[in-house]
């Protein structure tokens, strides 16, 4: 049986978005019921999703979602990567207003048997949760690129202790955290800054049909940094291969409070605990899963 996702993501700011949606387009065993995207601009995202699918030749429902956070000022009110669309066929006409009732009815739909992948701020999941208390439940689980859980890691992102996905809508993020799932899987920054590439290794290796609009993005990318990381593509890769990231259990709490942590995520290790967080990488075994499925 495939593995049924629905992706939430803000495609267009960083490359990784569109890296992971390209690994999952690819994907054989890959079952993606919608895409929904979030954060400023939300339907030039969509349009870059557009681009993907139109390439891979599915036919993916695509709903732009909310584009300001929740309660704080938007720190990405643009999605500058969709300045590259003009070469790739895309749709420009996408529901409006109806991304949450979307993932709703879609959950319902396939109860018990949904993962949902949030490679973005968690504004829709937070909406969605709220609109119907009942969704977390009938998830088969939740699986989100956010958060920094090892401290020692914090001089990966500018010597900060937040992570973007969280910072761009703490309050989202502690409302999707506090609510029980069957089981929520979080790869943090700390795990995500171990598999990087290079500008340079990334147009030798981007290759594959499918890969071609992502480096078209990626030269947008490339103009303000010299590297990707590869963030959002190893959470979905852990969906498919669990050997690749080890786990460990306990609990995250979004710290909302405290002004000199604002955003920051604390990380419980326990038994009890209700989320389990990515303690370490395999990079070699994850890029080999994420070249491979270009391979066939």
């Amino acid at each position: 049986m495939p593995t049924r996702l629905l992706l939430d993501t803000d495609i267009g700011s960083d490359i990784d978005d569109a890296v992971c949606l390209a690994y999952l387009l690819a994907k054989p065993d890959c079952e993606l019921l919608g895409i929904t995207t979030v954060s400023g601009e939300p339907e030039r995202r969509a349009m870059m999703a557009s681009a993907l699918c139109k390439l891979a030749g599915k036919r993916i429902p695509i709903y732009p979602g909310v584009a300001e956070p929740l309660l704080v000022a938007s720190r990405q009110p643009q999605a500058p990567q969709a300045n590259a669309l003009a070469r790739w066929p895309h749709e420009t006409d996408f529901p409006c207003g109806e991304a949450i009732e979307f993932l709703r009815q879609t959950i319902r739909r396939y109860a018990g048997e949904v993962i949902l992948l949030t490679i973005g701020p968690l504004t829709n999941i937070a909406l969605l949760f709220k609109a119907d208390p009942e969704i977390p439940s009938l998830l088969r689980g939740v699986v989100s690129m956010g958060g920094m859980f090892d401290s020692s890691h914090t001089r990966y992102w500018r010597g900060s202790k937040w992570e973007w996905n969280i910072h761009c809508d703490p309050h989202a993020a502690a409302i999707v955290y506090r609510t029980p799932v069957a089981m929520h899987y979080s790869i943090g920054l700390d795990v995500t800054m171990q598999v990087t590439m290079d500008a340079a290794e990334v147009r030798r290796r981007f290759q594959a049909p499918l890969l071609q609009p992502v480096l078209d993005f990626a030269e947008v990318w490339f103009q303000n940094a010299e590297k990707i990381t590869f963030h959002d593509p190893l959470a979905a890769a852990t969906i498919f291969d669990a050997r690749i990231c080890t786990f460990e259990r306990g609990e995250v709490h979004v710290e909302l409070h405290d002004p000199d942590a604002f955003a920051v995520t604390r990380w419980s290790p326990g038994a009890d605990g209700r989320h389990e967080v990515a303690v370490s990488v395999d990079a070699e075994r994850f890029f080999a899963e994420y070249f491979g499925v270009f391979a066939s």
